[in-house]
């Protein structure tokens, strides 16, 4: 019998422990963190390839599988800001996906383009025709049996849509990712809405972007190896000599991800990535692999199939601009896990004390090679907290080109951490010291041609981590908490010597930022008392016009609530014209909960709160159902907003319910 491999859970988490440098008296050093280059190279062919992948894995191979210690990894939240839709004759003035570039459209719950609104639930695909109110076409994307509440996310080009099925899930770590069964479904528009092909990448879906109607996926996958089942009295080195024998005799084939397209007319066919399309870094685990695969939604998909290319590396992180597509790697967690059995098994009797008048046993020597049926565990060394970062050249049709790679010390918050502007790219992580008990933020500035570093900017909320970051032009904004939320403003025209500029202390803090004009800047998140804990959603008003005096204008705080806009930037609609700002709400209290979305009006001075909008409520098991408010739109003079149940339609003006229009 064999088991896929897999890594164990761990119940404590520990900061990871680095080589330290000295640090203040009565503070714990932070890291040092070697920035040695990332170069990737590209694999002379299918021999250099396998070897090289069979040894790297097996180098991180323990008894457990993949990595020598349990280990797990947290997801960023996914995140963008706004693209203002250009109004014709024919098509109403209408709001798109918050998006964090301008021209580089990212995957969402629900798309419009004016006349029609489309969006996926419990597995079906519907197109909503936004003058009549009425779903004009439907289509079921999941077979019998199957379950419809695996999420889907949207790209739409013209006619074209492009459904993407999550699979696996988000969960993510350096030397592990999970197997997930991903989808990528093309459907045509024009009428009734038809399968034209289905795209299966082995592998978990990280994320995409769509620059024009070109659409890049980023997928990640494991080696597909069994293991020897263990038998119960084995000890941990030899379960781990046992695991590593069967990675170094895996074929190539476990590396190399497929991907399997099923056209209208239901034939199928599956590719294998090819070897020389693969690339790696001088450091890598072999535990894991990037696929970056293309779609042109305008062409369909031809003999080339997606393209794909390949990284023998890890990624989690997507940003694209309309030129590059970065992906990163964030560090892991790590927890050392006892490995006593493997260095001495318990379960060996102990040496009996020599007689009177014996000689001493003899010592090993230290220096002899381990018996092959039991290859020794090395001590867990837990991994440099830093993040890797890819770019590659999207400027073309067809697949990307690799460009280059570098490193930063550090944890990313998310895409919007990252910012390509003038030649450089900017990156703001939170690097924690080796006990977790200290903390500090910088902004790193390196060339986009290279990723190497040519300017940096340290020592942002010391003790606290990154809650949110925005980049505009050679300004940067970056908000960190612990007990209160130090709001700093940032210079960056000069790439070799950013710096702070300014900085606002107040309670709670920002978990998202927002441009809403000429100097002044959108802080959603939390408020919170001046010991650091959190009382619920605030919006706050920045005028940062000034950048060395960054203050507050205004506030709206909702007690005992939250906002999913908080963590997913999609959830927040900001509408320039009228200044109309609409996040998802949840508050709770002595008077009952109240679940919709707050719609705001934002002034160069003040935010009004206009009102809630909600859902209709509905029975089931045990009382009534309050529908969450997902995502919200503004077509013509009216405000389109998503729950799972359906979507209603509100007057901009009056926030009065004109239509509901059911998806369940």
């Amino acid at each position: 019998m064999k088991t896929l491999i897999r890594t164990a859970a761990a119940a404590a988490l520990l900061a990871a422990v680095t080589a330290c440098t000295s640090a203040p008296e009565g503070r714990p050093a932070l890291p040092k963190v070697d920035l040695g280059a990332v170069r990737l190279v590209s694999y002379s062919g299918c021999d250099e390839l396998l070897t090289g992948l069979r040894e790297h894995a097996a180098e991180n191979t323990g008894p457990w599988g993949f990595g020598n210690a349990p280990i797990m990894y947290t997801m960023e939240a996914r995140s963008d800001a706004r693209a203002e839709a250009k109004s014709t004759t024919s098509t109403p003035e209408h709001s798109t996906t918050n998006v964090h570039e301008a021209g580089v459209d990212e995957p969402d719950l629900v798309k419009t383009d004016g006349n029609r609104v489309l969006t996926v639930a419990g597995g079906t695909l519907r197109v909503i025709d936004t003058a009549s109110r009425k779903v004009t076409g439907s289509l079921k994307l999941t077979k019998d049996g199957e379950a419809t509440f695996v999420p889907a996310d949207l790209l739409v080009s013209g006619d074209r849509a492009l459904v993407m099925f999550r699979g696996g899930g988000d969960v993510m770590v350096k030397s592990f990712a999970p197997l997930g069964d991903t989808r990528y479904v093309l459907v045509d528009l024009a009428g009734e809405p038809k399968v034209l092909a289905t795209v299966k990448p082995q592998g978990t879906y990280v994320d995409a972007r769509m620059v024009g109607s070109t659409v890049r996926l980023v997928t990640r996958a494991q080696p597909d190896i069994t293991l020897p089942q263990p038998g119960p009295d084995d000890t941990e080195a030899k379960r781990t000599s046992a695991n590593r024998a069967a990675v170094r005799k895996a074929p190539l084939s476990a590396w190399l991800p497929t991907v399997e397209i099923t056209d209208a007319s239901g034939r199928t066919r599956k590719d294998t990535m090819k070897c020389e399309r693969v690339s790696h870094p001088a450091d890598y685990t072999g535990t894991s692999l990037l696929a970056v695969h293309t779609i042109d939604l305008a062409r369909g998909l031809d003999a080339a199939g997606t393209d794909p290319i390949g990284v023998a590396a890890d990624g989690d992180t997507v940003y694209g601009t309309g030129t590059s597509l970065y992906v990163s790697s964030n560090p892991r967690w790590w927890w050392p896990m006892p490995i006593e059995d493997a260095v001495a098994p318990a379960d060996e009797p102990t040496p009996p004390e020599p007689a009177p008048g014996e000689p001493d046993p003899v010592e090993p020597d230290p220096s002899a090679k381990p018996s092959l049926s039991e290859e020794p565990v090395p001590s867990p060394t837990p991994p440099a907290e830093e993040t890797e970062i890819h770019r590659f050249d999207i400027s073309k049709p067809g697949a990307p080109a690799y460009v280059a790679s570098g490193k930063v010390p550090g944890r990313l918050l998310n895409q919007y951490a990252l910012s390509e502007y003038d030649g450089h790219l900017r990156v703001a992580t939170t690097l924690a010291s080796a006990d977790g008990k200290d903390s500090s933020s910088s902004v790193y500035v390196l060339k986009s041609d290279s990723l190497a570093k040519v300017g940096e900017v340290g020592g942002l909320g010391r003790g606290e981590r990154i809650y949110s970051v925005r980049f505009a032009g050679p300004v940067g904004y970056c908000v960190t908490f612990r007990q209160v939320d130090p709001l700093y403003t940032l210079d960056l025209r000069d790439p070799a010597a950013p710096k702070v500029t300014g900085e606002l202390k107040i309670t709670g803090y920002s978990a998202y930022l927002h441009p809403v004009g000429e100097g002044r800047l959108i802080g959603i998140g939390q408020e919170a008392s001046a010991k650091g804990r959190t009382l619920g959603t605030q919006v706050s008003l920045f005028d940062v016009s000034d950048p060395a005096a960054p203050r507050r204008l205004a506030q709206m705080f909702q007690k005992d609530s939250g906002s999913e806009a908080e963590w997913d930037p999609h959830a927040f609609l900001y509408w320039p014209k009228t200044g109309l700002a609409v996040l998802p709400m949840y508050a709770w209290g002595a008077n009952g909960d109240e679940v919709g979305a707050v719609a705001l009006r934002v002034s160069e001075s003040g935010i009004e709160r206009l009102g809630m909008i909600k859902h209709p409520r509905r029975a089931q098991e045990g009382g009534v159902y309050q529908p969450g408010i997902q995502r919200s739109m503004v077509i013509g003079d009216e405000i389109w907003t998503l729950s799972y149940d359906g979507i209603q339609v509100n007057d901009l003006a009056t926030l009065k319910s004109k239509a509901w229009i059911p998806l369940t």
